[in-house]
């Protein structure tokens, strides 16, 4: 086994399957950074994605283009962003009961809606996108095959997560959404409507959900089953943590819980001994070790899951 396992064409194949397993969970971890910057708890994230990755699926199946049905994707995530954002900031729910409630949502009607809608079409292979490989990059020894041919929503992970790094932290409307995390009366206060600023935030943040839900369905799987987010939005809420609610930070995180789950499935492949349901739970026990502190404390944003109420 261990001849195989330190074997290159393995090492690269391996590599290649972490990359294809952080995405999701990138588009999640950005879900929760963006939403948890501006003083939204977004535990939705996981309904999102699973909506997210119906809807592309049926969006692909009656049109016959992936990027459509991941269109249609980032419509529903950016709906139930919305929806999240009135319960939360304009009625004043509390925020995990909202995101929990939209959870229960999300599952609940995929899974009716999927018997409906496609019914014996529910396997049936999906439109998917086709890996984009890149010039000169690609010729990399090694690197080139892991990194540079991927499929292309992967990029758009890292380019989202570039420019949220950029607007966070070099533009004065990223200044206002960590303000509105940290200290919204003071946001206030500056004549910028807070309200406006975490609508804005949470709707994006389904948006980014949606699209990992997407990735899923239409760009690795091909076809939707019931609950096929198997809780990377959950993850997503550890990635934010690891990542210390840094854009860059949450693909880094992204990539090291995906390169656990691509472990896992190879371990399961090799017939190592160990029990199959307990290598599945090995990306769930490392977010247990994330979010317990045991790999560095982080601080959240100070106003986060509190709402904001202005003063008349």
């Amino acid at each position: 086994m261990w001849s195989i396992v330190f074997n290159a064409s393995f090492i690269t194949d391996f590599m290649a399957a972490a990359i294809r397993m952080t995405t999701p969970l990138t588009f999640a971890g950005l879900s929760c950074t963006i939403s948890e910057r501006s003083g939204v708890f977004n535990i939705g994230a996981e309904g999102m994605m699973l909506s997210g990755a119906f809807v592309a699926a049926v969006g692909a199946l009656f049109t016959g283009s992936a990027w459509i049905g991941t269109g249609f994707a980032c419509i529903i995530g950016a709906l139930l962003g919305l929806l999240l954002a009135v319960l939360s900031i304009t009625l004043g729910a509390n925020q995990i009961i909202s995101g929990v409630m939209i959870n229960i949502l999300s599952l609940g009607l995929t899974s009716f809606l999927s018997r409906i809608i496609m019914g014996s079409a529910i396997t049936q292979k999906l439109p998917t996108f086709e890996t984009w490989g890149i010039p000169f990059l690609l010729k990399i020894p090694v690197f080139g095959e892991i990194f540079f041919r991927q499929s292309p929503l992967s990029y758009i992970s890292y380019a989202i997560a570039i420019i949220l790094t950029f607007i966070f932290f070099k533009t004065t409307w990223g200044l206002s959404i960590r303000a509105a995390g940290e200290n919204p009366r003071a946001v206030d206060t500056a004549g910028i409507n807070v309200c406006l600023v975490r609508y804005i935030c949470v709707m994006f943040s389904g948006i980014f959900a949606s699209l990992g839900g997407a990735f899923l369905s239409v760009g690795v799987v091909r076809y939707f089953t019931e609950n096929m987010s198997a809780g990377r939005g959950f993850i997503g809420l550890c990635i934010v943590i690891l990542g210390k609610w840094h854009p860059l930070g949450a693909v880094l995180a992204a990539l090291i819980f995906g390169a656990v789950d691509a472990l896992q499935l190879r371990l399961q492949a090799f017939q190592v001994g160990i029990p199959y349901q307990f290598l599945v739970m090995l990306p769930y026990i490392f977010g247990f070790i994330a979010i317990s502190g045991v790999v560095g404390r982080a601080q959240s944003p100070e106003a986060v899951g509190k709402p904001y109420l202005k003063e008349s």
